[in-house]
């Protein structure tokens, strides 16, 4: 963005944005909330979202109206039966409207009430519920890459490439790292909706972030990490700049993007719980396949490109575990297997995999023993 608050959206027109703000200063009648309803459309991977006013402010799911959208719009319904609808299930503060505004992570449903294919909360919510009793616990390290609207990744040189991989990991200086603003922007706005967003870091691939999301119990990281990616491409889309979850979004000898998730159950987390990570570690290694079907929106099509045994991946072919080891398919951290206790990382999810689906998946392999 231009240093005098513009914001080039075309060739042929510009948003100024210092103006849109003053709109946004105008005050907010004390009897209105506006409150925008977020959802998960048909691709399983792009997120929606419409707004509306209510005269109270909204303190938990249940207080709030069941909606609708047009399906047929969202590769969700036929248009001759388009009415789909709309269940808040998770409520966040709004850091763009700002208090007492709200957003609202929510489950779509088809117009005979039953889940739309590409709602996987409902039946994570019922195998969450069924393991309450262990308390597992989840931490994602979602990766992204920016990009310009050109669909080059943001900073990268419009012919060729940067260099090779290496000062980009955690680096700093305006040769290393791009994006650090939207970084840092999203970071806040996470906070203050109430996301539990623990860190974020720059990348491999320059122009590749991550951030982490949790620890968080059962249902939860769904919720969170979703409405965490909403705020990405929400904040990205003020600076001008796309937001890409692909695995591989540049082919060749670049680093790929994952969602590592860290798992573990009350009993992994207490003394020689390292005994219990073992024997999860061997129910997974039984379940692979079926795993790496519930860890891209494609049944594994997306992975391939990403988990060849090179760039930090295992092969998606292939099972492993190892301490420290960034190329298996779950790593145990050296501190845990140091304290004996602590948690396991599945390094096999794809950056953009469904939350729910992967938390799900893990939690019938591992806790309900299916």
């Amino acid at each position: 963005m231009p240093g005098n608050g513009l914001l080039e959206t075309s060739p042929n027109y510009v948003i100024n944005k210092a103006v849109a703000a003053r709109f946004q200063q105008l005050p907010q009648p004390k009897d209105k909330v506006q409150v925008m309803y977020v959802w998960i459309d048909g691709t399983g991977q792009n997120l929606r979202a419409k707004s509306r006013t209510l005269d109270f402010i909204p303190t938990k799911p249940e207080e709030l109206p069941i909606w609708n959208y047009d399906g047929s719009s969202t590769y969700q319904s036929q248009g001759e039966n388009s009415d789909t609808f709309l269940y808040p299930v998770a409520i966040f503060n709004d850091p763009f409207r700002l208090a007492p505004n709200k957003l609202v992570m929510c489950e779509a449903y088809k117009h005979d009430h039953t889940p739309t294919d590409t709602n996987h909360r409902k039946t994570a919510l019922e195998t969450m519920t069924k393991a309450a009793d262990q308390k597992p616990w989840f931490g994602i390290e979602q990766e992204y890459t920016l990009l310009d609207t050109d669909g080059k990744p943001f900073g990268w040189p419009k012919t060729g490439f940067p260099g090779p991989q290496g000062p980009y990991y955690c680096g700093v200086g305006a040769d290393k790292v791009y994006g650090r603003d939207i970084v840092e922007a999203h970071y806040r706005a996470c906070l203050y909706a109430g996301i539990n967003i623990s860190g974020e870091n720059a990348e491999v691939m320059p122009a590749q972030w991550e951030f982490q999301v949790g620890p968080c119990e059962g249902i939860t990281i769904g919720d969170h990490l979703w409405m965490a990616r909403f705020l990405l491409h929400r904040v990205a889309e003020e600076f001008g700049v796309v937001v890409t979850l692909d695995p591989k979004p540049v082919p060749g000898d670049w680093n790929g993007a994952g969602a590592h998730c860290n798992f573990s159950t009350q009993a992994m987390r207490e003394n020689n719980g390292i005994i219990e990570i073992e024997k999860a570690i061997d129910k997974l290694s039984k379940q692979h396949m079926r795993h790496i079907k519930a860890y891209d929106p494609n049944e594994g099509k997306d992975n391939e490109r990403r988990l060849t045994g090179k760039h930090e991946t295992s092969s998606i072919h292939d099972f492993s575990a190892g301490v420290a080891n960034r190329g298996a398919s779950i790593r145990i951290p050296r501190g845990c297997a140091e304290e004996k206790k602590g948690y396991l990382e599945d390094r096999r999810p794809a950056s953009n995999c469904d939350p729910y689906r992967v938390s799900e998946v893990i939690v019938r392999t591992v806790c309900l023993n299916e």
